[in-house]
């Protein structure tokens, strides 16, 4: 096997080349592409901020409730207090996102039930 080995690098080196250039065009794309559009419709661009400020409140509130204990175990890995909040911050944040999505969701389904 290993007298293949140099054909087997010469054979995929390429292929993670040609990998690593498509990766990039799609981040560029990915990145590119809504910037194109945010400039061209500023209006749009409002209700994308309102959202954003959304999720800082929800933020600021997630991070306000969460604790800062550090267990023993937690401060071996290296883990201080403010790390701790934060990851609880983040933990909060994804609860009060996931129950309200999956409120609306709920919502959205019975009020086409109704409204037929």
């Amino acid at each position: 096997m290993e007298e293949n080995s140099g054909l087997l690098i010469s054979l995929i080196s390429p292929g993670l080349i040609i990998c690593y250039i498509c990766m990039g065009l799609a981040l560029v794309a990915s990145v590119g592409m809504p910037l194109i559009h945010a400039i061209s419709n500023p209006k749009e661009l409002i209700k994308s901020l309102i959202g954003v400020v959304g999720l800082v409140v929800l933020f600021g509130i997630s991070y306000t409730l969460s604790g800062s204990e550090v267990t023993v175990k937690a401060a071996a890995l290296g883990h201080t207090a403010a790390s701790s909040k934060l990851i609880g911050a983040g933990l909060i944040l994804f609860y009060i996102v996931l129950i309200t999505s999956a409120v609306l969701a709920i919502y959205s389904l019975i009020k086409d039930i109704i409204t037929g």
